[in-house]
C-alpha cells in the first residue's frame, strides 16, 4: 500500500486501489479503543437517469430506488445482517443522500471479521418479488412520517423551491407513489451498474494492524469477481440560474411557525480544490453573519424574530450549491423581510485583515478539533475523495484563502432572482 504522511496534522495514510478497482484507506490509530469503517459508492438519490451496465440506452428508473436499495441490501434471503454485526460486537447504520449512499460500523473489537462482514453483506446482494413489495410498506410508513416532520418538510421545500430540473428536487426516499414502481429488477440494474468497486471506496480507521487489515482485504476482493467497468453514465438535466419558486407557504399543525430561506449559490458546478475553496469560503461567511457572536444574530436576537431553533448551513456538492437559513418565529413576516434586507446588505460587506485572520484561525482550530472524531475524518474523507480533493491537505487550502476572496464573494453573494423562502404556518 501507499503510504501518505500528512506530518502538519500528525496522520498517517495508506491507500491502495484493488485490481477490480475498489480503493482502499487505511487510517491505523492503535491508541483508540474504537475503530470505525465505512464502505461508500458515489450513487444518490439524484442518479435517476443512466445507461445501465452493458446496455446502451438511457434509462430513468423510480424516484426513491438509492434509498430503497439501501434498505434491501442489509436483508438476505435467510437472516438481517444486523444480527451478523451483532454477533461481533458492532455498531451498524447506512444513509443515502442526494450523492452518496454509505455503509458503517463502529465497533471495539474483531474489526477485522466486522470489515470482512461489512464487505461481504454490500457486495452480496438478494432481492425478491415478495421482499422487494414487503419493504414498499415499510418506506411508505418512513415517507409518511417525514411528511409530518416541520423540519424536513421546511428543509425539502425550501430547495424544491430553489431547484427547477436537477432531482435534487425530489425527496431522497422517493414518494409513496413512486416506490410502488420498484422491482426486483431495477434494483439489480441500479446495483450492478453503480456498485461496482471502481465506483466506491472503502475507509478503515482505528485500533487494527495495517499488514493484517490490508491482507484481509485485498483476500476478500480476490475471490470476488465482477465484470469490467467504465465510470457509469449518467444524464443530469440543465439547471437555470434562477430559483423555481419565489415563496410557498403552507400549514401544518405546528406550535410556532417556520420559516426557511433558501440561496441559490452563484456556483453550482464545482470540482476538486476549487469546491472545498468556495465552501469554506461560504461557512465563514454564514459564521461571520450569524453566529451567535456575530452581528447580524445579534439584531434578529434583539427584535426576538428568532428563538434556540434558529440555524443556518450550506452545502456544496459537485453539481449543486446553495444555502438555508431557518428559525421558528412568532413573526414569519418580519423575520422573512429582516433576513433578505439583511443578506441585501452583505454586497458592500468589506473586512479587513485583521478580522478575516480572526476567522480563518477559527477555521482551521475546528478543523484541527474535528480530526478527533473517527466518524468525522471517514465520511468527510470519502466525501472529498468523490469530489477529487484530499481532506488532509485542507489546511494548505485554508493558508491561500484570502481577504479578497471573502470581500469578492459578498459582492457577488446576493441576486434577488436566487433567493427564496418556505414558510410553515400554524394549521390543524
Amino acid at each position: 500500500m501507499e503510504k501518505i504522511n500528512y506530518d502538519h496534522i500528525g496522520e498517517t495514510l495508506y491507500k491502495k486501489t484493488l485490481p477490480n478497482g475498489l480503493t482502499v484507506f487505511l487510517l491505523p490509530k492503535t491508541n483508540r479503543a474504537k475503530s470505525y469503517a465505512v464502505f461508500m459508492t458515489n450513487y444518490g438519490s439524484i442518479h435517476r437517469s443512466f445507461v445501465p451496465l452493458g446496455k446502451n440506452e438511457l434509462l430513468t428508473v423510480p424516484d426513491g430506488i438509492a434509498h430503497f436499495l439501501e434498505h434491501k441490501l442489509f436483508e438476505k434471503e435467510d437472516r438481517d445482517v444486523f444480527s451478523d454485526f451483532m454477533q461481533y460486537g458492532a455498531s451498524p447504520n447506512a444513509y443515502t443522500s442526494f450523492t452518496k449512499t454509505a455503509y458503517l460500523f463502529s465497533a471495539t473489537d474483531n474489526i477485522i471479521k466486522n470489515v470482512e462482514t461489512l464487505l461481504d453483506f454490500v457486495q452480496d446482494p438478494y432481492f425478491s418479488d415478495e421482499s422487494v413489495e414487503k419493504e414498499k410498506g415499510i418506506i411508505a410508513q418512513e415517507i409518511k412520517m417525514y411528511d409530518d416532520e416541520p423540519n424536513w418538510r421546511s428543509y425539502m421545500g425550501t430547495v424544491r423551491n430553489m431547484y427547477v430540473n436537477l432531482p435534487i428536487n425530489i425527496d431522497i426516499a422517493g414518494t409513496v407513489d413512486s416506490i410502488q414502481n420498484i422491482t426486483k429488477e431495477y434494483l439489480y440494474t441500479c446495483y450492478e451498474t453503480f456498485y461496482h468497486p471502481s465506483n466506491m471506496a472503502l475507509f478503515v480507521t482505528g485500533n487494527f494492524h495495517i499488514d493484517e487489515m490490508s491482507k484481509l482485504i485485498e483476500q476478500n476482493q480476490t475471490a470476488k469477481t465482477f465484470p469490467d467497468a467504465s465510470p457509469p453514465e449518467v444524464q443530469f438535466p440543465d439547471e437555470p440560474e434562477g430559483v423555481a419558486e419565489q415563496k410557498v407557504t403552507i400549514e401544518l399543525p405546528v406550535s410556532l411557525p417556520k420559516v426557511s430561506i433558501g440561496i441559490k449559490e452563484n456556483k453550482q458546478q464545482l470540482q476538486g480544490e476549487s469546491l472545498l475553496r468556495r465552501e469554506i469560503i461560504q461557512q465563514m461567511a454564514l459564521d461571520y453573519l450569524f453566529s451567535k457572536s456575530g452581528s447580524f444574530y445579534q439584531e434578529l436576537y434583539e427584535e426576538r424574530l428568532i428563538d434556540d431553533s434558529f440555524e443556518y448551513s450550506t452545502t456544496v456538492e459537485t453539481l449543486f450549491n446553495f444555502t438555508i437559513i431557518s428559525s421558528d418565529t412568532e413573526k414569519p413576516e418580519a423575520f422573512e423581510g429582516k433576513i433578505k434586507e439583511m443578506l441585501l446588505r452583505t454586497k458592500s460587506l468589506q473586512l479587513d485583515e485583521a478580522t478575516f485572520d480572526v476567522m480563518k484561525k477559527r477555521k482551521m482550530g475546528e478543523y484541527l478539533r474535528s480530526l478527533n472524531s473517527l466518524e468525522h475524518i471517514t465520511n468527510q474523507y470519502l466525501h472529498y475523495y468523490f469530489a477529487d480533493f484530499d481532506y488532509f491537505n485542507f489546511l494548505q487550502l485554508m493558508e491561500s484563502i484570502t481577504v479578497n476572496d471573502m470581500n469578492n464573494y459578498f459582492k457577488n453573494w446576493i441576486s434577488e432572482d436566487r433567493i427564496t423562502s418556505f414558510v410553515i404556518k400554524r394549521g390543524t
